[in-house]
C-alpha cells in the first residue's frame, strides 16, 4: 500500500522534502500538493531519483502524485552528478557562505522569505555542510530573535560549524545577540573557504 503525504498548502520546498523523506524508507509514495509549482518540483524529484511518476487530478486544487521505484532503473544524468559530486573522494568540504540576510535582489520580502526557505532546506543535504560562515548583513540570521534560529540550532547540534562574523558584529552592534555559532576573524573565514571543495553562496 502506498505511503500518502498530504502536502496541501505547504510552501516550497515542503513538499519536495517530505516526498524525499517519504521514499527513504518506502517504495510507492503518493504526494498530494495543490499548485502547479509543487507539482512540477515533486515530478522532478521523483525522476531524479529513478522512479516512475503519474499525475491525476481528482479535484479541484488537488494534484495526486504517486512516485514508484523502479528497480534498476537508472538514475538520469542530473542526479548522477549530484551523486559523485556528494561521494567523491576528491572532494573537500561542503562550505555555505552567506553575506545578506535576504536571497536575491527585487523585493525586500521575497528575498527574506527565500532565505529561511533556503536556511530550512540545508537541513536535507546529504551530506550537510561542514561549516556556514556569515558575514555583512548575514550575521543578523544568527541573532536572538531570528526566524532562522530554530533550524540554526538544529544544524549547529547535528554538527556543523558556524563562523559568524566579527567586524560585521561590532559594525551592526550585535555583540549582545549572537545566540549561534563561533565569532570569528576574516583570517578564519579565508582559510575555511581556500580549503572548501564545494562553497553554496545564497
Amino acid at each position: 500500500m502506498a505511503k500518502e503525504i498530504d502536502a496541501r498548502g505547504l510552501a516550497c520546498p515542503q513538499p519536495v522534502i517530505l516526498a524525499k523523506k517519504a521514499l527513504e524508507t518506502d517504495n510507492d509514495v503518493i504526494v498530494l500538493v495543490d499548485n502547479d509549482i509543487a507539482v512540477e518540483n515533486v515530478k522532478r524529484l521523483g525522476t531524479n531519483l529513478g522512479c516512475s511518476v503519474t499525475v491525476d487530478h481528482p479535484e479541484a486544487k488537488t494534484f495526486r502524485l504517486n512516485l514508484k521505484k523502479t528497480p534498476g532503473q537508472a538514475k538520469d544524468a542530473c542526479a548522477l552528478a549530484v551523486d559523485a559530486a556528494l561521494t567523491s573522494p576528491t572532494q573537500g568540504p561542503l562550505v555555505v557562505v552567506i553575506g545578506e540576510n535576504r536571497m536575491g535582489r527585487g523585493s525586500d520580502e521575497l528575498g527574506y522569505i527565500l532565505m529561511r526557505s533556503f536556511i530550512h532546506t540545508v537541513l536535507s543535504l546529504d551530506p550537510l555542510p561542514a561549516t556556514m560562515i556569515f558575514f555583512n548583513t548575514g550575521v543578523k540570521l544568527t541573532v536572538k530573535e531570528s526566524d532562522v534560529l530554530d533550524d540554526l540550532k538544529e544544524l549547529e547540534a547535528k554538527g556543523v560549524k558556524f563562523l559568524v562574523c566579527g567586524t560585521c558584529i561590532n559594525f551592526f552592534d550585535l555583540g549582545k545577540e549572537i545566540a549561534v555559532g563561533t565569532i570569528s576573524n576574516m583570517y578564519d573565514i579565508a582559510e575555511t573557504m581556500s580549503k572548501a571543495g564545494r562553497i553554496i553562496a545564497p
